[in-house]
């Protein structure tokens, strides 16, 4: 059968909320398609796109459930959802692409093509507010490798008197980041900058480092599912084990850290690679309630130690 076909019986034969998430969530089943960015099973993804095509929140589903997946359609209304459940599966790509919002710590963000779509860990941490790691509220933080500038406010937005630079090599990241920036109101405390990793940051000290960089080693590029072609490789990619950039962010971090300073990096799967790349570093790796991994922390003082080792 034609996608054509599917369209068109879709419209013309659904009614309700639940028929075309049942719908949908049967073409995604179909189609296998791969989750991985923002929902990791198709009823979650049909839920999604349904509601957001319809501009209603996740809440209503779980808050009047009967009244709303039994809510009947108008035509454009299911003319609509059934073109992005066809996009989803002719062409892959990751649904917050396909309707620009992403979650993230509980906040909606704008993303396209130009930035990673955020699904980090890091999303706990900042909820936790760093416990038991960073003991007073930092007062400047530095987040490495922004992208869409997604952790840059969250981290603005729990620790509320804080300056946040938002950092990142690509100027088309930063344009997706400043647009999350006004979007969120924060022009006044989240700062977008371009610069490869802190060569434009000379002379600045941070309470708090964060980093969510490229961290994919070469294997496992070759072996992404389709849905992650669409993202940008420069965001993804970062050597045979991954850790290129992690390396330098920590030769440099202890220069732009403060006393008593904390920086916190996600490598995902490479954590594998850490111990032969940094042997005897101590670093300290971090459990997830809600899932995830890849994260470490170290102080500044540990990483002057170790470096100062490494030379002797």
């Amino acid at each position: 059968m034609t996608d054509k076909f599917y369209l068109e019986e879709a419209i013309n034969d659904l009614s309700t909320v639940m028929d075309l998430v049942r719908w949908a969530c049967s073409r995604f089943n179909d189609a296998q398609l791969y989750f991985g960015h923002g929902t990791d099973n198709a009823w979650d993804e049909a839920t999604s796109l349904v509601l957001q095509a319809l501009h209603l929140p996740y809440s209503l589903l779980e808050q009047t459930q009967q009244s709303v997946i039994s809510a009947a359609l108008t035509r454009s209304e299911k003319e609509k959802i059934a073109e992005l459940v066809l996009k989803r599966v002719q062409t892959r790509m990751p649904l917050p692409y396909i309707t620009n919002e992403a979650w993230f710590c509980g906040m909606p963000f704008y993303v396209d093509e130009r930035v990673l779509i955020p699904r980090s860990p890091f999303a706990e941490l900042i909820q936790n507010r760093f416990s038991p790691f960073v003991v007073d509220a930092p007062n400047t933080i530095l987040d490495m490798c922004t992208g869409g500038g997604c952790i840059a406010i969250a981290l603005a937005h729990t620790f509320e008197t804080a300056h946040v630079d938002a950092v990142d090599i690509s100027h088309d990241a930063l344009e997706v980041a400043d647009i999350n920036i006004q979007e969120h109101q924060l022009s006044d405390r989240v700062y977008p900058i371009q610069s490869d990793l802190f060569t434009s940051l000379q002379g600045q000290r941070y309470d708090l480092i964060v980093s969510n960089p490229p961290y994919v080693d070469a294997e496992d590029m070759a072996d992404l599912p389709d849905e992650f072609q669409h993202e940008p490789a420069l965001a993804l990619a970062a050597g045979d084990d991954g850790l290129d950039l992690v390396e330098t962010m920590l030769k440099q971090a202890p220069d732009y850290l403060a006393d008593n300073g904390w920086i916190f990096v996600e490598v995902g799967n490479s954590e594998v690679h850490m111990e032969q790349r940094f042997p005897g570093l101590n670093v300290e790796w971090l459990n997830f309630e809600h899932g995830g991994h890849g994260i470490f922390a170290i102080s500044k003082e540990s990483l002057i130690t170790y470096w100062q080792q490494k030379e002797q």
